[in-house]
Order: C-alpha cells, then structure tokens, then sequence
C-alpha cells in the first residue's frame, strides 16, 4: 500500500510516532491563554534520526528540549487552516529509539480550539467557561503535536484553574490537589491510558456539577441544566450496553455526558470518556437522546478505530461537488468546510447495501471482527475494503458487482438507495397536502394531522417542504395555528423557523434571529441566517450576527460570516 499523506499536517508520520502525551497546563482566564508545557515521547522510525515537525497554529513557543538537552527550534510561516510547522532539530542522533521532546509554550486568546465564556455567555451568570473543541484539525492551536489521525497516542494532564471551578477532560479523573504554586487555585489530573488522536484531546472548565445516572456514566453540566440533562440520558447505560453486545467490550472505562453552554457548535462530539452535547438535546421528552446512541457508537468507530486522514472520514453541496463524495480530496482544502451529512447518510446507505447483498445478521460479525482487528489503530478506506474482502472471502463474487468507484469516488447520490420508506410515507403525504394546497383548502387542516407522527416524522414533514418551493406566507400562518410548532421544545422541530422565513412571514424573523443566537449550533444557526436571502432583512440578519459574533465558537462564526458575505 502506498504511504498516507495527511494534507492537513506538516507533522511527518513516516519519520516517528508520538505515543504518550505528559500535558501541564494553567488556564488563565483574564488573558484567556492556556500556558505550560507538554512532553512528548516520540517513537522514532528511521536511522540517523536528527529532527521533527509539530503542527502548530498561533501558539507561541519558548523553549523546546530533547531528553533534558536545549533544542533549536524554527517556527515556519503561517499557512492559513493548517497554521505554522514548528521545525526541531535534536542535539543529537538517534536510530530506532524514543525521545522525549518538551515544549513550552502558549496558547493565543483566539486559538479556534479554545471557547473562553464571559460569566454572561453562562447559564449561572456569575463565572467564567472554557471549552475545547478540536476536531478537526484545531489541537496544534491549543497543544504542539502531530495532529492527524494517523497518530494515536495515551496522554497524562494536569490543569491549574481558580478553585471555584471544576475541571474535566477526555480522560479518567485522576484526582486533585491544591496548586502549591497559587493558593486561589487547584490542580485537577487526569489519565487516558488508551491511545487516541490528538483531536480527541478535550478541556471544560467551568461551575459544574454531576449527576449519576449509571454504573460507568455521570452527567456534568453548569447547575442550571444538570438535572435536566440526568432526565434526558437516563438511558445511557442501556445504549452502552447494547453497543457492547453488538462491537464488543467498552474499553475506554467512564462514559461520562457533558452539557456545553449553548454556543458548543456540534450536536455532540465523541470525546473518550466524556461526550459533548448541545443543550438543544434538552427536548423535556428525551426525544432527542438518539444522538447519545450516535455518540456511543463513536468509542468504537471513530475513537478506537479511527479513519486515517480526514479524507478518509466520511449543506448542500451540489450534486457534483465533489465534497459529496464518501473519499475527498483535502489538499488545500479545510476539513471544517467539508463536514456534512454526506459521510453519515451516504455511508449508511453503503453499509445497509452491503448488509443486504451478506445476508443481514451475518455482517455485525464483520463489524465486530473488524473493530477488533484494527481496534487501537488507524486505517484507510483501503484497509477497510480489504478486510471486507477477506472476511466474506467465499461471497467475493457479490462483492465484485458493488459499484465501489461510484460509492467512494463520484459525487452525489449513492448508487443504490436501500431504504425502507414506510414511516417516511406518511411524512410525505402531509408534505403534499401542503404544497398542493389552495388557500380555500387550509381550513381542513388541523391538530389531528400529526397526532400519530413521533417528533422524527414530524422532522421529516418539515426537512421535506424545505426541499420544495415556498409555501403561501397564509400557510405557514395557518401550520402554526393548527400544529403550534413554536410552543414545541424539541429545537429540532422549532427550527420550522426556516420554512417561515424562506415564505417571507415577516413575524417569523425575529424568532428565527432569536433562535439562531440563543444557541449556538451549526445545525441551527447558519440555516436560520437564512433570513440575509429575505431581502426586506438582508441587512437586519448581518447586524444581529455582527453583535452576537463574538458569543460564537470560532468555526461557527467563520462559516456564518462566509454564509452572509462579510
């Protein structure tokens, strides 16, 4: 197999490993930096070993040792996501050994991997908030390292942070003691003894509290939302249990739930040991907790076997965009700006194909073979296919058929569709009776239309007109008088805000404006800016985003800025 290249790395994996991560870090609120130092321990891979590359973006860097011994080091030019090659060249040589290379070094307040929360961007109001979020390629904004998921390695932390805060990470709670340096503040530690990539590295600092709600699981969250989140996951252990029975042994020990502040940009994100999650999820009816089942799935797909670049990873694109393919193309491309739906819907689609063409039941074993066979490790598509081939090495034939270019490499839709559409039907036919509608027919609409659809139909119902034509601002008027969507707090059926500001219900837009600030997800947010495409409002929605700009994660605001030209 030809070697990886990661586009998105000046860190050169062919040359040595990291394989443990020793972290010492104080979080200083009032500059908003993270400063301290990291020791290395790199596995070297070739001969005559002399020197190394560390991704870094805007961090700066004092000093670096090897082994003890000073260092030279270079920082290279900027180069825009990917940020600046920290170059290192060792006192000495070395052959097929370890090295432990330290840096010391600190963050800048606007490293994309840091979120530094005013005690008004809270739910408590009275102290400051810290989290992190690195994928995809934004650790070497907050830690020098090889950052790419061709790296996996253990890590060990150690945090200073004011003693009214509570600090957690992606790792096992390891204790805590007074900082001996500070007597306002308290060191929290922490070990992750699994091995994992450098974009699974995550930090919350905040007035949190805990809940149980399992043998393995606590919810942390700011007071305000932690019971509200212990009602909503109390089915956790359940989903980890049945993951288990499906792909084998947790390995990762806790999985612990953490709810962000509103501005976390993601649904959730699959830390080790600690999943985020949106407040949005606090739906009052854990309708919305199917994304803790998605989460779960991660510790094994993702977390403990892990694609190897994020080419290998899998908006509206455009049908021949080729950021719709299940393998893209990363070189000089942000993998921020090519994170979609495509890699979940289009790679279930393949996945659900090829369980039919095996034979159903038959193809969890492969599941659960191949997690076992790379577990701890990184893999290409490649690897994938030929494992695929090498299990089911008496159906080969089959396989063959499979139009695998036109899967992996061809944009837009899948080759073959195998879904089952009967919930979606009747999802479809209210969708119809809409559009079709005259305003003579709106008055046989009424509750009874949606009594028997579950909150996902109903998401459907919606996601569906927003695919036609605008409605008559008199139906969209008339859908909130007979369903009453704004009194649901399910905020994936409150986003219907969308389909009122693209009929141009001039009522609507504050809400939509209200509901894309309040919170902070992309899902939500930059579709509801939708209203710069209302042209009376064009520039009332680039003022509210320019006033509420700097309560957003940076990846959010850089997409929402690019979404409304400024």
């Amino acid at each position: 197999m030809a070697p990886v290249t990661d586009h998105c790395s000046f860190s050169s994996f062919s040359k040595c490993l990291t394989r443990h991560l020793n972290l010492s870090l104080q979080a200083d609120f009032s500059s908003r930096v993270l400063r301290g130092r990291v020791a290395l321990t790199v596995e070297v891979l070739e001969d005559k070993f002399s020197s190394l590359t560390l991704d870094t973006k805007d961090l700066k860097i004092f000093k670096v040792s090897a082994n003890g011994q000073a260092a030279k080091f270079e920082l290279g030019a900027q180069h825009g996501f990917k940020g600046s090659p920290l170059d290192i060249t060792l006192p000495f040589e070395l052959s097929g050994q370890h090295v432990i290379v330290e840096v010391e070094y600190e963050t800048s307040p606007s490293a994309s991997a840091l979120q530094w929360l005013s005690p008004a961007q809270t739910a408590g109001k009275k102290h400051p908030y810290l989290f992190s979020q690195c994928q995809a390629t934004h650790c070497r904004t907050m830690v020098p390292c090889q950052d790419t998921p061709s790296v996996k390695h253990t890590y060990y932390a150690q945090v200073s942070v004011p003693k009214e805060l509570i600090a957690v990470m992606s790792a096992v709670r390891d204790g805590q003691e007074a900082d001996p340096t500070d007597s306002s503040r308290v060191i929290y530690r922490f070990r992750q003894p699994v091995p994992m990539p450098s974009y699974l590295i995550a930090l919350v600092v905040g007035a949190l509290e805990s809940r149980e709600i399992g043998p393995r699981s606590r919810v942390w969250s700011e007071k305000e939302h932690v019971d509200q989140g212990a009602f909503e996951f109390t089915e956790t252990e359940t989903m980890l249990k049945t993951a288990e029975s499906l792909a084998g042994p947790y390995v990762w020990g806790q999985y612990d739930l953490l709810v962000l502040p509103p501005s976390f940009p993601y649904g959730g994100m699959e830390n080790p040991c600690l999943t985020f999650v949106t407040p949005t999820l606090l739906a009052g009816d854990r309708s919305l907790s199917n994304v803790i089942a998605h989460e779960i799935s991660h510790s094994w797909t993702g977390n403990l076997v892990t694609n190897k670049t994020w080419e290998h990873f899998v908006h509206q694109f455009g049908a021949n965009n080729a950021a719709t393919n299940l393998v893209v193309n990363l070189e000089g491309v942000n993998p921020d700006e090519c994170f979609s739906c495509v890699p979940y819907e289009k790679g279930f689609a393949l996945l659900y194909h090829l369980e039919e063409l095996m034979g159903g039941p038959v193809f969890m074993g492969f599941v659960k073979s191949y997690i076992q066979m790379f577990a701890y490790s990184s893999v290409t598509t490649e690897q994938w296919k030929d494992y695929l081939f090498t299990y089911f090495k008496d159906k080969v034939d089959i396989l063959n058929k499979v139009d695998w270019n036109g899967w992996m490499y061809t944009p837009g839709m899948p080759p073959f569709k195998p879904y089952d559409t009967t919930l979606a039907d009747a999802c479809n036919a209210l969708a119809q009776r809409w559009t079709k509608a005259k305003d003579a027919d709106l008055s046989g609409f009424s509750e009874a239309d949606i009594k028997q659809l579950s909150s996902h139909q109903l998401i459907e119902f919606l996601a569906l007109l927003l695919l036609q034509d605008p409605l008559p601002t008199s139906h969209v008027k008339r859908m909130q008088e007979v369903y009453k969507f704004n009194s649901i707090n399910n905020s994936e059926i409150r986003c219907w805000l969308r389909l009122c500001v693209k009929s141009e219900w001039e009522d609507a837009v504050p809400l939509a404006l209200k509901m894309a600030t309040e919170q902070g997800r992309m899902k939500f947010t930059r579709p509801l800016f939708d209203v710069y495409n209302f042209a009376k409002f064009r520039d009332e929605a680039v003022k509210v985003f320019k006033e509420h700009r700097n309560e957003m994660h940076s990846v959010t605001a850089m997409l929402v800025a690019k979404d409304l030209k400024v």
